[in-house]
Order: C-alpha cells, then sequence, then structure tokens
C-alpha cells in the first residue's frame, strides 16, 4: 500500500496544492510528537484558534488524522492511513521546506 498513486495525489494536494497547506503540514508534523487539541494546537503555532479548527476540519475530512474525546478535550491524532503513507508526507515535507 505504500507508495499508493491515489494517496500520493491526495498528500500532493492537501499540503502543495491548496491554500493553507503549509499549515496544515505544521499541525500534522506537531500531532506526529504528540496529540494535542485545538486550542494548544493553536497556541504551539501561533495560530488562530478558527483557523486551526478549519485546518483540523480539511485533514479529518481526507482521513489524515483522527480524534479521541469529547467537546473541547478531543484530541488529535495521525490517522493509520497516513502512517501508512508517512514516507509520501515527508517526500512532500521536504520538498516544500526547500521551496520556502
Amino acid at each position: 500500500m505504500a507508495n499508493d498513486p491515489d494517496a500520493k495525489r491526495l498528500l500532493w494536494f492537501v499540503f502543495a496544492g491548496s491554500r493553507g497547506g503549509l499549515n496544515r503540514l505544521k499541525i500534522i508534523s506537531k500531532i506526529r510528537e504528540t496529540p494535542l487539541n485545538i486550542n494548544q494546537l493553536s497556541k504551539e503555532l501561533g495560530m488562530d484558534y478558527k483557523g486551526i479548527q478549519h485546518h483540523i476540519k480539511v485533514l479529518e475530512k481526507n482521513n489524515l488524522i483522527t480524534s479521541v474525546g469529547e467537546k473541547y478535550g478531543v484530541a488529535y491524532f495521525i490517522s493509520t492511513f497516513l502512517e501508512v503513507n508517512m514516507e509520501t508526507f515527508e517526500e512532500i515535507e521536504g520538498k516544500l521546506d526547500k521551496s520556502k
């Protein structure tokens, strides 16, 4: 399943082909280190709460993160789908870091 062309296309679109991709990349990088909720992500990344909320919805919709908990205590984790395709994610992350 690794190097799945459909997954690669999805990851490129979510992180490089649409507005806010770099912010979504930062969010994934943070929750790879440790699961966080929206408020914690907002503080860690110095971003607006509503902005984080929007990016979380996009990431959830594309099956890149999962959540555990209820209401304000919801913590976000990377999904199994993203774990399986982590090599592709890291490739995209590396290319986008160079292009900054």
